[in-house]
Parts: C-alpha cells; sequence; structure tokens
C-alpha cells in the first residue's frame, strides 16, 4: 500500500510542475522580444511525463521527464503602433493561447484533486487495517 501513496505523490508533483509551465505560458502570452531586447516572440512550453521515478529501476509513478517547446507558428496581430510592429503593422505575438492554457489547467488541477483523494482512500484503507489489526 506505500507504493499508492508513492504513487500518487510522485504525481502530485508532477502536475505541481505543469502548472508552472502552464502560468509561465500566460504570463508571457503577450512577450514580443526575447531577453536580449531582439524582437523574437516567447515560444509555449509543455510538459513530457514518463513512467517511473528518475534514478530507481523498475519503480511505478510519473515524473516530468522534459519540458519542450511548443514549434507551432507565432500569431500576427495587426497593430501599426506596436513598437516590435513590422512595416506592414503586424506584430509576431507568442504561440500561446490563453483559452488552451486554462483548458490544460483545470486539466492539471483536477488532476491534482484527484490524486489527493486517492491518497485520501490509501489512508483510509491504512487506518481500517490499523483497526482490525488491533
Amino acid at each position: 500500500m506505500l507504493d499508492a501513496l508513492d504513487i500518487s505523490a510522485s504525481a502530485l508533483a508532477a502536475q505541481r510542475q505543469r502548472v508552472e509551465v502552464i502560468a509561465n505560458n500566460v504570463a508571457n502570452a503577450h512577450t514580443t522580444r526575447d531577453a536580449f531586447g531582439r524582437p523574437n516572440p516567447y515560444r509555449r512550453q509543455d510538459v513530457v511525463f514518463r513512467v517511473g521515478v528518475p534514478g530507481k529501476a523498475a519503480t511505478t509513478g510519473v515524473h516530468v521527464e522534459k519540458v519542450v517547446t511548443d514549434p507551432s507558428p507565432f500569431r500576427l496581430e495587426h497593430d501599426p503602433g506596436h513598437p516590435a510592429a513590422n512595416a506592414e503593422g503586424f506584430v509576431r505575438m507568442p504561440n500561446v493561447s490563453p483559452v488552451v492554457e486554462m483548458v490544460n489547467m483545470i486539466d492539471a488541477s483536477r488532476a491534482y484533486e484527484l490524486n489527493v483523494t486517492a491518497m485520501d482512500a490509501t489512508k483510509g484503507l491504512f487506518s481500517a487495517a490499523l483497526r482490525i489489526l488491533a
């Protein structure tokens, strides 16, 4: 039964990291320049989950294997007054969709809640087993 707690704990950590990546995407939804001031819009990121725990052979659970960059094209917005606008008045905007990010946030939140519920159920089973043995 301890495996059940470990599985849920690993899923909680993975979903927490996913929420952090989503929050970073939302925070940079209007970032049109890179850290050096060049007109290079922010690219959306996403997490890739992997079964098991890194560094432990034949384990259960889940972890974030890596954070990947979304290669989808940038959005073009017509805003001639924007400092990053080209000669035609278009600005290359990040490939972040607030709607997609909110759906992903809801999904991650529900997955987190389900794993908390699974941990509570497992703890309830432990308590019931101890009452039977006592």
